[in-house]
């Protein structure tokens, strides 16, 4: 068995290298960053990429991730659902989480490097994609999941994706106060999001089955600072033997005999954040039997076939590894991104923001 123990200033940057070079040797000229070589490219999984990059040092190849992401906005200020070969794959919808993630990459890129110049180019793309986003959101707070580009808004809405989207209105607010820009309604949408999450189920999953067989909407209200503290800690405990399969990792669903390494990745942060240390370092332990000799990791495992599958090692699963390493290991300045919520609002923002918590 391969076991790896990541902890508080230790991280193994040898071993973890491989990861890293599988990653940039995967992104297209482009700067594109598909899922594996020859494979498609979603702009959520092409950001956790990216950031993986950054983790690793590899700061040219994460701008040039990024500067795809400029290049290939669209006037709305979206990015459609696929990309392949630098064309649209599926251009049936733009999904709402996907386009706000932008603005949790770039903060992640901004926090390791310092490098303003960077943060203030990419302020005009975060800006339009969070705009986008933000008219999503129903009356409620919850941001509906998609726009379809012919149907018109779809109006459901995912705990998963509305979590997601928590944490990346966090990061915007974060940009657009070091640049002090003024978006004065960020932080009442933001408000109002984590209240339909916390207060208002009825929101989510209307129009289809319930999600709650798949471990994301379990953990990523914990990961994205949705629950917090002795209630996000009792949160995980209560589906953790639901979830969590001794020595191997974290399931995708419920129902199915299936760890997913990136999953089990974010369940690491979201242990983080709520204090639960050495749990994240075991699970995390457990993940590297699934790493193959070039570095890259499978995406999951069937313990009831003794199989790997599917025979896919994506990029973005590299780049839950590194963020998960770093997290654990306080390698970088970002490390603390998943671990807690670092929210700087200016005076006017904060007023709005406590005023729906007032009305709430």
């Amino acid at each position: 068995m391969t076991r790896l123990y990541v902890s508080k200033g230790f991280y193994p940057e040898k071993y973890l290298n491989d990861t890293v070079e599988y990653i940039a040797g995967v992104q297209t000229s482009d700067g594109a960053i598909p899922w594996y070589d020859g494979g498609s490219l979603d702009p959520w999984d092409h950001i956790e990429s990216s950031m993986g990059l950054t983790i690793g040092g590899r700061f040219d190849e994460a701008e040039q991730a990024y500067y795809w992401l400029q290049n290939n906005q669209l006037a709305n200020g979206s990015w459609l659902a696929a990309y392949k070969d630098g064309k649209v794959e599926d251009g049936t919808r733009a999904e709402s989480n996907f386009v706000a993630y932008v603005a949790t990459g770039v903060w992640h890129y901004y926090l390791v490097t310092q490098d303003i110049q960077f943060l203030e180019r990419l302020w005009p793309v975060v800006e339009r994609a969070i705009e986008f986003v933000l008219r999503l959101q129903g009356d409620k707070g919850q941001i509906f999941w998609a726009e379809d580009t012919t149907k018109g808004i779809r109006e459901d809405s995912l705990i998963t994706g509305c979590s997601s989207i928590y944490k990346s209105l966090e990061c915007a607010l974060n940009i657009a106060t070091t640049l002090e820009n003024k978006v004065p309604d960020w932080a009442l949408a933001r408000t109002k999001l984590g209240n339909a999450l916390r207060n208002h189920p009825e929101c989510f999953d209307r129009t289809w089955d319930s999600k709650s067989r798949f471990a994301m909407d379990w953990f990523y209200p914990v990961l994205t600072g949705v629950i917090k503290g002795g209630q996000g800690r009792h949160h995980l405990a209560s589906r953790w033997d639901l979830f969590v399969k001794n020595q191997l990792g974290c399931l995708c669903v419920s129902d199915e005999p299936w760890v997913t390494v990136a999953e089990s990745c974010e369940l690491v942060m979201a242990l983080l954040s709520v204090g639960e240390y050495q749990k994240a370092v075991q699970l995390f332990g457990w993940l590297h039997e699934f790493r193959d000799e070039d570095g890259s990791y499978w995406t999951g495992y069937v313990y009831r076939d003794e199989a790997l599958w599917p025979l896919e090692k994506p990029t973005w699963t590299a780049g839950a590894v590194l963020l998960a390493a770093d997290a654990l290991s306080g390698r970088t300045s970002a490390a603390h991104l998943f671990r807690q919520e670092s929210t700087v609002l200016t005076t006017q923002d904060a007023q709005r923001a406590n005023y729906a918590e007032i009305l709430e």
